[in-house]
């Protein structure tokens, strides 16, 4: 495999305009993810943005970024248009999706996501984690995902096919239940289609957008990390963040 990895940035956001450009340990919020996603080594890092501030902010750093309009649906769809801008050739056969608001994200969760497409006939890679309670299991954002590691020699398998994903608690019963990390690694191929596909009817019900490639028949495998990543979605995140960063503490 060859990877990009692609943070799509805007600064248009419902609870916490200008996101990408808020200040943390004085750097803007986006520097970091761009620092996180370096430290997995996995492949070149660069930002698809939709504002000409964010690209400023990450050129005037030493990075890599490319302005893709707001003329897009999706972070997926702006992330496939930022690959085409910087790799017409098509280099890169495998493209991560990492979400520009995971400040403290362990690089490790980077190199964990591409596990999934050791299979050939997996299409996209992603993540999941452990659900701590039964308070996150009946919260909506806290999105689940139906899978089942199975028992090998030494344990339980890293991967799993990824069958639904709900923001409601599934599977029933009793047992594990997964709450599914946003960052995913695509196949060339497999981005390419997906931003091709409509919006399908199950992802318009769960407002879930990786429902579109299960309903397409795409193959979508999971690994499981310890604990996800922490999101800065409000003011409040983005205080705990600064206090994280300040420590010194991943989370």
């Amino acid at each position: 495999m060859n990877p990009i990895v692609i943070i799509p940035a805007r600064l248009a956001a419902t609870r916490l305009p200008g996101k990408p450009l808020a200040e943390i340990a004085g750097r803007p919020m986006i520097l970091h993810v761009l620092e996180r996603a370096r430290e997995a080594g996995i492949g070149p890092v660069a930002v698809a943005a939709g504002d000409a501030e964010i690209v400023a902010a990450v050129e005037a750093a030493g990075g890599t970024a490319v302005h893709v309009p707001d003329d897009v649906p999706s972070g997926t769809d702006r992330v496939e248009r930022a690959a085409r801008i910087l790799d017409p050739g098509r280099r890169h056969d495998v493209v991560v999706n990492l979400q520009g608001d995971f400040p403290t994200l362990d690089p490790a969760a980077l190199q964990a996501v591409l596990e999934p497409l050791a299979d050939p006939a997996t299409d996209i890679g992603t993540l999941v984690c452990p659900i701590a309670d039964e308070a996150e299991l009946r919260t909506d954002s806290f999105v689940k995902c139906a899978c089942a590691f199975r028992d090998v020699e030494g344990g339980a398998a890293r991967v799993a096919p990824a069958l639904y994903f709900s923001r409601a608690p599934v599977p029933s019963g009793e047992g594990p239940h997964w709450h599914h990390i946003g960052i995913y690694a695509f196949r060339r191929g497999a981005i390419e289609r997906f931003v091709a596909l409509p919006a399908s009817a199950l992802e318009q019900r769960e407002r879930l957008e990786q429902l579109r490639a299960l309903e397409a028949g795409m193959r979508i495998g999971a690994a499981r990390v310890a604990h996800g990543p922490f999101g800065v979605d409000t003011p409040e995140d983005l205080e705990r963040a600064r206090r994280i960063i300040a420590e010194g503490v991943s989370a």
